[in-house]
C-alpha cells in the first residue's frame, strides 16, 4: 500500500468511526473546515489534558489563561500581522486556480526526493544484504545529481523567501518547469502577497462598526495579559503562561485533511525570561517538548528537529519538531525565541509599560520570551496516523486497529455480555456501573462477540471485558487486551485497578 492510499484509508476510517466529519456535509461541505465526532472529541480532549497537565501541573512556575478570541485591532498592528502576515500566492491563468508559491516548490522538491528513494530501492534489490545505504547515497551518480539539484533549488527558494523576492520565486517556478496540477500548463501570473487574517465588524450599525479580526494566533492574548498574570499571581521571572484556544487563518491552499485548516486549535506556552538567558531556555524547551512527544509512545523515529532557514521578524532562533505523517515529515510544533519583540511592541502601541522589576538584579526590563506552540489538530492527526494499523491476524482474517496510547484512547474499556439473555446483560451493566465513574466505558450487546471486538479495535479501546455464563458462578470476567488480543480471567473486583494502572494520566506524566 502506498502512503497516499494509507492516508486515504485513515481519512475514511476517521469518518466511518466518528472521529472527524467534513463540516456542513449535508450542504456539500465547507472547504478546509472539519467537525470532530463523538470519538474525535474524546480523543481531542484527552490530548488537551495530557498537554495541559504536563505543562501546567508539572511546572510550579507555569500558569494558565483563556483569552478572548476578539481583541482590540491595534494588537494586530503591534504584532505585525496587519502588515506582514502574508502568503506568497500565484495563479494559473488557464485553470484559474490559486497556489502558494512556496508549496508548489516544496511539492516539486518532494518529487525530486522520491527519485532518490526509488534509486535506493533499486540498489537494495540489486545488492540485497550487501547494500550499504550510506555509501550508496554518497557515491551513486544519479543520486548525487538529484541531490545537487535539490540543494540548489532549496537555497534559491530560501533566499527569495528571506528577501521577500516575489519575482525570484516566480522565476524559480518557471525554471523548475512546474505545471499547474489542474490545467497542466505553465501559464503563471506574478506572485503576490495575500493577508491571512479574517476580518469582521463589531458594532450595531454597519456604518458605525469597527473592523476587528479573528485572531490568527493565541499568543497575543498571553502577551497583553502578561502584567495581569504576573502581578495577580505574584510570578517571578522565569515563568510561563499556557493557553489552549482557537485561531483562524484564511488559508488559500488548505489541504491534507485536518493538517492545515482555516479554523484550528493551538496549545501554546509563552515563557518569560531575563534578557541574555533566552538561548539557554530555548534549548531547554526544545528537549523538554521532544520528551513530551516521545512519551506518547508513537516511536522516536517519527520525530526530528528542523531549524528555520528564514527567521520570523520577532525571532532570534526558531526550530520545528517535525512528525512523519503519511505525506512526509511536516511541522508539528514550533519552538521560538521571540526576544522582547512582542512586549516592546505592545508597550509602544499602547503607551503602557510592559516591564518587570527584578528583585534579584534590582532593575526593570522588558522580558524576553521563549515560545512553544503546538497544533492540537495536527497532534490529533499525528496520533491517529501512527495508531492506524491494518493487520492480518489469521488465514483469511484481518482487522483494522487503532493502537492509540491508552491514556489518550476515547473509550478506555468496553463491557460485552456474551449473549443478550440468561442474566448476562444485567451482570454486564453492573460491571459497566463499577467502571463508569473512573473512565469512559461503553456497553455493547449487539452482534457476535467477534464483531464487537473488531468495533472496539477500530476505535482504539484498550480493554474489552466479556461477561459469560461462568461469570455468574465465579464472578470472574475475561479481560481482552487490544494490541496483543490476549485474554485473561480475572475477578470483577480486580478490573478497576487493573485498567486504571494502564490508562492513568498521572502514571503517564511520571514517564515524561
Amino acid at each position: 500500500m502506498t502512503q497516499d492510499d494509507l492516508f486515504k484509508n485513515i481519512i475514511a476510517h476517521a469518518k466511518e468511526y466518528g472521529f472527524v466529519f467534513p463540516s456542513s456535509e449535508i450542504y456539500d461541505g465547507l472547504s478546509a473546515v472539519y467537525d470532530y465526532g463523538q470519538m474525535g472529541v474524546e480523543l481531542k480532549n484527552n490530548i488537551k489534558s495530557y498537554w495541559w497537565e504536563a505543562m501546567v501541573r508539572l511546572h510550579q512556575n507555569i500558569v494558565g489563561l483563556d483569552a478572548a478570541i476578539f481583541m482590540h485591532p491595534k494588537i494586530w498592528e503591534a504584532s505585525g500581522h496587519v502588515g506582514a502576515f502574508n502568503d506568497p500566492l500565484i495563479d494559473n491563468k488557464d485553470s484559474k486556480k490559486r497556489y502558494r508559491a512556496d508549496v508548489l516548490l516544496e511539492d516539486y522538491l518532494a518529487k525530486q526526493q522520491e527519485k532518490i528513494d526509488k534509486e535506493v530501492e533499486k540498489g537494495q534489490k540489486r545488492f540485497g544484504d550487501a547494500f550499504d545505504r550510506v555509501q550508496f547515497l554518497s557515491t551513486n551518480p544519479n543520486v548525487l545529481r538529484v541531490k545537487e539539484k535539490i540543494d540548489t533549488i532549496s537555497q534559491r527558494m530560501s533566499e527569495a523567501l528571506h528577501k521577500n523576492d516575489l519575482e525570484g520565486l516566480r522565476q524559480l517556478i518557471l525554471d523548475c518547469e512546474i505545471a499547474c496540477p489542474v490545467s497542466g500548463s505553465r501559464n503563471w501570473t506574478d506572485v503576490r502577497q495575500f493577508n491571512l487574517m479574517f476580518s469582521t465588524q463589531m458594532g450595531s450599525l454597519n456604518e458605525e462598526a469597527n473592523q476587528i479580526y479573528l485572531r490568527p494566533e493565541t499568543a497575543q492574548g498571553i502577551f497583553v495579559n502578561f502584567l495581569n498574570v504576573q502581578k495577580t499571581g505574584r510570578m517571578k521571572i522565569p515563568f510561563g503562561i499556557a493557553q489552549i484556544g482557537k485561531a483562524f487563518r484564511n488559508e488559500i491552499v488548505a489541504r491534507q485533511f485536518i493538517f492545515r485548516m482555516r479554523e484550528f486549535e493551538q496549545m501554546e506556552m509563552q515563557f518569560f525570561v531575563r534578557p541574555g538567558e533566552e538561548m539557554n531556555w530555548y534549548n531547554y524547551w526544545k528537549e523538554a517538548r521532544l520528551r513530551w512527544h516521545t512519551s506518547l509512545g508513537l516511536g522516536p523515529e517519527r520525530y526530528r528537529f528542523h531549524d528555520h532557514d528564514k527567521l520570523a521578524h520577532y525571532a532570534n532562533a526558531a526550530c520545528d519538531i517535525e512528525f512523519a505523517f503519511p505525506f512526509g515529515f511536516k511541522e508539528l510544533e514550533g519552538i521560538h525565541s521571540r526576544t522582547d519583540f512582542d512586549l516592546s511592541q505592545h508597550q509602544k502601541f499602547s503607551g503602557r509599560k510592559q516591564q518587570y522589576f527584578d528583585p534579584e538584579t534590582n532593575e526593570s526590563y522588558v522580558p524576553y520570551v521563549v515560545e512553544t506552540s503546538i497544533g492540537l489538530d495536527r497532534t490529533f492527526l499525528a496520533v491517529l496516523s501512527a495508531a492506524y494499523t491494518e493487520e492480518h491476524i489469521a488465514e483469511g482474517e484481518s482487522r483494522v486497529v487503532l493502537r492509540l496510547p491508552a491514556v489518550l484512547a476515547p473509550v478506555k474499556a468496553a463491557v460485552l455480555p456474551l449473549v443478550k439473555k440468561d442474566g448476562l446483560p444485567q451482570k454486564a451493566r453492573e460491571v459497566w456501573q463499577l467502571l463508569t465513574y473512573d473512565m469512559n466505558t461503553q456497553y455493547d450487546e449487539k452482534d457476535s462477540i467477534g464483531k464487537r471486538y473488531r468495533r472496539q479495535d477500530a476505535i482504539g479501546t484498550p480493554y474489552c471485558i466479556t461477561i459469560d455464563h461462568q461469570t455468574l458462578e465465579d464472578n470472574m470476567i475475561t479481560l481482552r487486551e487490544r494490541d496483543s488480543m490476549t485474554q485473561e480471567r480475572i475477578p470483577v473486583s480486580a478490573i478497576r485497578s487493573r485498567i486504571l494502572e494502564h490508562i492513568s494520566l498521572g502514571e503517564a506524566l511520571r514517564k515524561i
